[in-house]
């Protein structure tokens, strides 16, 4: 739509000043298409990360798992990961869609692999992080290989998992905005229709970033207190 003498704007009816004005923000608009635009954007959004670090998470663990078993396979996981990560994702998009088109599994792959990325190495350090005598008191008390795992080695491993955990899910929720370049998901189709406007409407894009920005944010909150929840002690001993 083309108001006289100010700029072009996405069609969104006559609306009001702000908007035909393409005002820095205007509330009366997000209230409007919150409902249609935003909040649908928001939940795709919220999906596309839950897949991804579930599924990273699922095979990194098995990975570290298989790492501090068998020590030797090491070099070879780590290396893999490393030159996944070196690959930009615009890249990854664009190798895939020939294999698997404009789908939720062509985004989905690359957001598990960066985050398997991440995950990996935090859970082989913290499954590493057991002192040495709490391992050997805990054989001298009569524990299997499987129960030092999981009553030694994995509650202590709890905080550095945890720290992976955050670092993958605020990644992978930035990351997500380029599904956009694939289809109508995530938070980042609202501000690609933005932006291929003649003048991008600074409200749609302002918007959707900021609810990118918000959904970080409580990640990783929500990731902070069930650490805390699950690691107590490690909240006495900062105290």
């Amino acid at each position: 739509m083309t108001v006289a003498g100010g700029p072009v704007i996405p069609n969104f009816g006559k609306g009001s000043p702000c908007v035909t004005g393409n005002h820095a923000f205007c509330w009366g608009w997000v209230r409007e298409h919150w409902g249609d635009t935003l909040q649908p954007r928001l939940v795709e959004h919220v999906e596309l990360t839950l897949i991804a670090v579930g599924i990273g998470f699922a095979i990194a663990f098995a990975l570290a798992l298989l790492t501090h078993r068998v020590r030797r396979v090491e070099h070879l996981i780590g290396l893999g990961a490393a030159l996944l990560y070196t690959i930009p994702s615009l890249a990854i998009f664009q190798i895939l869609v020939p294999f698997f088109g404009l789908t939720t599994t062509t985004v989905e792959i690359p957001l598990v692999g960066y985050s398997l990325v991440i995950l990996y190495p935090n859970i082989v350090a913290g499954l590493r992080a057991a002192p040495p005598d709490v391992l050997e008191a805990a054989r001298a008390m009569g524990f299997r290989r499987r129960q030092v795992l999981a009553r030694v080695e994995l509650p202590l491993a709890v905080p550095a998992i945890i720290g992976g955990l955050r670092i993958a899910v605020v990644s992978t929720v930035s990351i997500a905005t380029i599904a956009a370049f694939l289809g109508e998901k995530g938070l980042g189709y609202p501000i690609l229709l933005a932006l291929k406007e003649p003048t991008p409407f600074r409200t749609e894009i302002y918007s959707a970033g900021l609810l990118v920005v918000a959904l970080a944010l409580t990640c990783d909150a929500i990731l902070v207190l069930l650490r805390r929840a699950l690691v107590p002690w490690t909240r006495v001993g900062n105290t």
